[in-house]
């Protein structure tokens, strides 16, 4: 992996957001030209024509009704990337953030993650804004163009207390429904958590469970914008080592339980229900029609992200209609 991506947790802020900021732009070369299509296929209101309806892929939203009545065909519109692209963050910054057994927690990570979009996106007239979802609730950037409002971002994404106790949580569901209500005209909503909070308790969703609390509310930021779910996590969470007794601390509710993990039959119980868990969360974005980008502590983000942008544009060229439509 390379030392650049995974050494930002020994450094200060200001020197961290510079190693970030030139890791960045060196291995996202070639990309960094304002081309926002890199991120989603596709975002924007431009009308680009129509193509005809692919069951399972396309969303019955997009139909155009009136191609589809001239050809008794059903159609799907196309748009093309909006020449002034307004992106909308929501970083997850509650205690769950606070863990990592790699060399970058999972807040560390929703940081990166935050500035790869911020470059990604930037372009002339192109603007990013951000709600911080903290233990004392959550905090409002407006919407403003250029790298100074990114690096002003991103440090105080980094600065953010860590430990406290809860004084004032938002639930995960209405600090999306309240980014869905600040990002009035249509753009990009990008989604950087965890996705732990809101899971149903009585089993997974999909394994016997309801579906998440913040589901509904992400299938209604999906209706107007173009939604990206980072999901951030780490290789503790999807299975223990053996490592005899330890004491496991819920950093949400503070609760402790002393695990045995020597027991194999434990380490294969835990490792299949993070497993189930993970499972339920990518279904769960899938259905509220968001596109899933994980990222793990111990991976090579930036290599993960390449990858993301690469599948989004082969996508993008897939769906694109080769004979400018049938409008």
């Amino acid at each position: 992996m390379n030392e650049n991506a995974t050494s930002l947790g020994h450094l200060a802020p200001q020197r961290r957001l510079r190693r970030l900021e030139l890791t960045i732009t060196r291995r996202l070369d070639g990309l960094l030209h304002g081309q926002h299509l890199g991120l989603l296929p596709g975002p924007g209101s431009e009308p680009a024509g129509s193509r005809e309806y692919r069951p399972g892929e396309d969303e019955v939203r997009r139909m155009d009704w009136s191609v589809t009545a001239r050809t008794t065909v059903p159609h799907v519109r196309t748009v093309d990337a909006d020449r002034e692209l307004t992106t909308w963050t929501l970083v997850d910054a509650t205690p769950s953030m606070d863990f990592g057994t790699a060399e970058l927690e999972k807040r560390e990570l929703a940081v990166a993650a935050v500035a790869a979009v911020g470059f990604l996106t930037a372009g002339s007239g192109n603007r990013l804004g951000a709600h911080l979802l903290g233990d004392a609730g959550v905090r409002r950037f407006p919407a403003r163009t250029g790298r100074y409002h990114l690096l002003s971002l991103l440090r105080t994404l980094l600065e953010v207390p860590r430990g406290r106790p809860a004084t004032d949580s938002v639930p995960f569901a209405e600090a999306i429904d309240g980014l869905r209500r600040s990002a009035g005209r249509r753009g990009l909503a990008v989604v950087v958590s965890d996705f732990m909070d809101g899971l149903p308790d009585e089993g997974v969703a999909g394994a016997g469970g309801g579906p998440p609390d913040w589901e509904r509310a992400l299938r209604r930021l999906a209706a107007r914008h173009q939604v990206l779910a980072v999901e951030v996590r780490d290789p503790r969470e999807l299975e223990l080592p053996d490592v005899g007794l330890i004491t496991l601390v819920d950093p949400e509710s503070g609760r402790r339980r002393e695990v045995a993990t020597g027991s194999r039959r434990l380490r294969d119980r835990y490792a299949a229900a993070a497993a189930a868990q993970r499972l339920a969360v990518a279904r769960a974005l899938r259905r509220a029609g968001a596109t899933h980008l994980p990222l793990s502590t111990d991976r090579d983000w930036i290599a993960d992200i390449v990858r993301h942008v690469h599948a989004q544009r082969r996508l993008a060229r897939a769906t694109r209609p080769t004979n400018g439509g049938a409008a």
